[in-house]
């Protein structure tokens, strides 16, 4: 169980204020959260530290044993990461008191062993103090009142929890400077998983990260926020974030699923590189169109994945790559890659593609010879009325070129010069930003 950075999990019924409890210790709005049961589904890792000592804080869902089939598999997430874990937190609702849920979580936490602590949420006076010895009928040791919303007594919850953690190994700093690969990833290529509702992206996460790590499930909406996992990989770490479906607009969005959207959107707008998981049997929608824009905005590049393709005829599969052609247009660049996350058919693709975009994003060329391409294009066909004098790149992540001209150039002249340019260069996968400069007359 214990890794060089160790782990904390969160467990509990459904709606005591684990997700609450998580922001707390982090200090930043890593969890949703909301008054509603369930809300939690998947097991999120964000990384926390206290008293010289840094761990990865594992939110979860509420453990609902002999439910629904989502229930179970929540429940399951729930057990891997109380297994998986160095320190177990079990967050009980004080204004509720002990309940069966409770009585059996606490069974399977007296049976695994290693430091465990109950924590009683919601005291937010100390008139509610006397309320938590209840849960000393748990068998898991004194409870420790805390008010999740408030802050009260979460420090001193941290202090236990830094005491009971692992000594760090020898040679590893223990800090908040260490990074040994947890859940952050600051320094790994990051690719954020993005598409409507129910098309697949959980489902495609843990084949690419090669186990059971987000809720999959035939209900649409089942991921309400964003989880990630790094991975080392030929090419270097990758960190893969699996994004809640963008359904509604975000004005039209409330509570859980408005947090989703911003948290999706945030993922697009903080990671290198985006999936588009588009479901092959439905086709291109025009919520796959607007998704596909704001992916383009965000200026990362991008790979179209059309999953469930092994269900296509020949005529569908003519007729969905058809409508890729004529709606995606603006994404021309873009690697198509049909795959089925179930069976894992073409998902080995996506490695090499996603290696290829980061290359392409990050490259810089050489100036001579960008002039030298250029020229050979304008003197190949010359815009109208204008010349270009000189071309330099001026920036990566995407790569930035700027023409020098002695007018202004129309934009299918400048759809041109792009076209040479990535040609040229090998900048398939990614995007590209062409800017003119007046010069001279």
């Amino acid at each position: 169980m214990t890794a060089e950075r160790p782990t904390v999990a969160i467990v509990g019924r459904p709606n005591v204020g684990k997700s609450t409890l998580v922001n707390r210790i982090t200090g930043r709005r890593d969890a949703i959260v909301e008054d509603t049961p369930g809300v939690t589904r998947d097991r999120k890792e964000v990384e926390a530290d206290w008293a010289g000592r840094t761990f990865t804080l594992v939110d979860t869902g509420g453990w609902l044993p002999g439910g629904t089939d989502l229930d179970a598999k929540v429940t399951k997430q729930s057990e891997q990461a109380i297994a998986e874990a160095d320190v177990v937190l079990l967050v009980v609702d004080t204004t509720v008191g002990v309940n069966d849920g409770d009585e059996r979580m606490a069974s399977l936490l007296r049976r695994r062993g290693g430091p465990t602590f109950v924590v009683a949420n919601k005291v937010d006076s100390e008139h509610r103090e006397p309320d938590i010895w209840e849960f000393a009928t748990l068998g898991l040791g004194d409870p420790v009142p805390v008010s999740a919303i408030h802050g009260r007594g979460t420090g001193d919850l941290l202090d236990l929890v830094a005491r009971a953690l692992p000594a760090a190994p020898e040679g590893v700093d223990p800090g908040p400077a260490a990074d040994h690969g947890g859940a952050q990833g600051e320094d790994a290529f990051s690719v954020a998983i993005v598409g409507r509702p129910n098309v697949g992206k959980s489902t495609l996460f843990n084949r690419l990260v090669g186990e059971e790590r987000s809720v999959v499930h035939d209900l649409a909406g089942t991921t309400r926020d964003s989880v990630d996992t790094v991975l080392e990989t030929d090419g270097g770490r990758v960190r893969f974030v699996d994004t809640a479906g963008l359904r509604r607009r975000g004005k039209e969005a409330e509570g859980a699923e408005y947090y989703s959207l911003v948290r999706a959107l945030q993922s697009i707008d903080a990671s290198d590189t985006a999936l588009l998981v588009i479901d092959a049997t439905e086709g291109v929608t025009h919520q796959d169109q607007r998704l596909a824009e704001r992916i383009d905005a965000a200026g990362s590049p991008v790979v179209i994945v059309l999953n469930k393709w092994e269900l296509l005829d020949d005529e569908r599969k003519a007729e969905v790559q058809h409508q890729v052609a004529d709606m995606l247009a603006f994404l021309t660049y873009a690697p198509v890659l049909k795959v089925s996350a179930l069976t894992g058919l073409g998902v080995h693709k996506l490695l090499p593609a996603l290696t290829q975009a980061e290359e392409a994003y990050s490259r810089r060329v050489p100036t001579a010879v960008l002039n030298r391409v250029v020229q050979a294009a304008q003197a190949a066909h010359p815009p109208p009325n204008a010349k270009i004098q000189y071309a330099t790149q001026g920036a990566v992540h995407p790569p930035t070129f700027t023409l020098f001209a002695n007018r202004d150039l129309p934009p299918t002249y400048l759809r041109y010069i792009e076209r040479k340019i990535r040609e040229h260069f090998e900048l398939g996968p990614t995007p590209l930003k062409i800017r003119v400069r007046r010069r001279g007359g």
